[in-house]
């Protein structure tokens, strides 16, 4: 399955995927703003982990592919989709540093959320995300993720206590 914006498209993950995933899964200015635990994976975690997101029957990872290029720059998920209740988290990482702050990432989750909403027919989405990542914080709340709660002083990073902030978004309330 393939979704086409006006600079990106997302493309089904595949087992294919786990190399270059397996680079920003290790980088740790790209891993800072969405791993906890900024642990330093092997090649075969990795490649379990694509192999678990591929194969579930309750995610769905994307690739997520500048179209000029054909370059793979991030990936996006739907993940723990609960059909009957017609909700599911999704995730975002833009691996490819060049690609930050220049208007990638909106656009790829506004494919997923499309997709989320029109395709799966989902009644809602939320997301984690640290409580510093302020340019995300900022980015769902443009797409109209409002704050649902927050986990106080969760994650110590840089010397200092973090929370980690839990967002949702209503089909209804979709921009």
């Amino acid at each position: 399955m393939l979704f086409s914006g006006e600079r990106v498209r997302l493309r089904k993950m595949g087992i294919e995927d786990a190399s270059i995933y397996h680079q920003w899964r290790n980088d740790m200015e790209v891993m800072q703003f969405t791993s906890p635990s900024l642990d330093v994976f092997t090649y075969a975690d990795t490649e379990n982990f694509v192999k678990i997101i591929t194969e579930s029957n309750n995610s769905k990872g994307y690739m997520i592919e500048e179209i000029g290029s054909n370059k793979p720059i991030g990936v996006t998920s739907l993940i723990h989709i609960d059909y009957g209740n017609r909700n599911a988290e999704c995730i975002i990482d833009i691996g490819e540093k060049d690609y930050w702050s220049k208007g990638f990432g909106r656009e790829a989750f506004q494919l997923l959320l499309d997709f989320a909403f029109n395709e799966l027919n989902l009644h809602k989405v939320n997301l984690r995300v640290f409580s510093y990542n302020e340019r995300a914080i900022k980015l769902y709340q443009k797409l109209g993720f409002i704050e649902e709660g927050k986990l106080k002083e969760q994650l110590y990073r840089n010397g200092s206590w973090h929370d980690i902030v839990f967002m949702g978004l209503l089909k209804r309330n979709y921009k």
